[in-house]
């Protein structure tokens, strides 16, 4: 654990060699600056580029071909950007196609063989003929204002999240993903405003009209307005997201199919114990 006070003194030693002021400092703590926000930014590009060098894979053969991929809202929106850039780098043979469709088009077009591939919220996928494997998951937490009262909680229980008015997600089947939960738990959220734009979610939080639960795979600390999301712990089972690959039980896979798949497997379950259902 680092103390406190090494903290306190490393900062002022950044802000001291940047010539500039950090954070602004009051009786309720410590918030970013603007330039701030700029410095951490261009420190996240920087740790993104080092991640980038020492964590991609290095290809054993230059694969090629075309690959048909579909990605749901919320993937294409959050996780693949970042990856389909990287891809291009280590497979530029591979021309890779996205299509953007809700989780019950994506099982169809697989099926039907539109699709060679799909990256999915795995949990959504129903259909027993298309395999999919599980990479990561992540975490669903309170969103919530940063002068909101809870925020001197250290967790919260979803009891305690239904006495506060609640802006509900709709897209990628967040909906009746969160009442599973909320039903287990014999609760109901305080529902205020339902919506499938996870910005207007961000918004509407940070302008402290209400709370969500999301997950950490979307979570951004700011808002477009520059307002702060802070994030609190749900003490209840709160399911996480996991997000994943998908395909057809009976598709052979393609040199590109293997390739993307080869990625994902060593960018996220290496040395892991692959998560697959079949």
């Amino acid at each position: 654990k680092i103390p406190q006070s090494a903290v306190t003194t490393a900062i002022k030693e950044l802000e001291s060699m940047l010539g500039t002021l950090l954070f602004q400092r009051s009786a309720q703590g410590m918030s970013l600056t603007e330039a701030g926000r700029h410095f951490l930014n261009r420190a996240y590009v920087i740790l993104r580029s080092v991640d980038d060098a020492l964590n991609s894979p290095l290809p054993d053969i230059r694969a090629s071909g075309v690959l048909r991929l579909a990605a749901s809202y919320t993937v294409i929106g959050y996780f693949l950007p970042h990856h389909l850039q990287r891809l291009e780098h280590w497979h530029p043979d591979v021309a890779i196609e996205v299509h953007e469709r809700e989780r019950q088009a994506i099982e169809q077009g697989l099926l039907e063989g539109r699709f060679d591939m799909a990256v999915v919220l795995t949990a959504n996928i129903t259909h027993p003929d298309i395999v999919s494997e599980t990479l990561f998951n992540s975490e669903r937490r309170l969103w919530l204002s940063s002068h909101h009262p809870l925020c001197q909680r250290a967790a919260v229980s979803l009891a305690d999240v239904a006495q506060e008015p609640y802006i509900l997600l709709t897209v990628d089947e967040a909906e009746q993903s969160a009442m599973r939960y909320w039903e287990l738990a014999g609760q109901r959220p305080n529902v205020r405003v339902r919506t499938s734009s996870v910005e207007a979610v961000r918004s509407m939080v940070a302008n402290g009209s209400g709370v969500a639960i999301l997950s950490d795979l979307v979570h951004r600390p700011w808002s477009l307005e520059g307002k702060r999301i802070e994030t609190l712990t749900v003490t209840d089972s709160v399911t996480p997201i996991s997000v994943g690959l998908a395909w057809h039980r009976e598709r052979e896979l393609s040199p590109a199919m293997q390739a993307f798949r080869n990625y994902f497997h060593d960018a996220f379950l290496a040395p892991q114990q692959l998560s697959a259902r079949r």
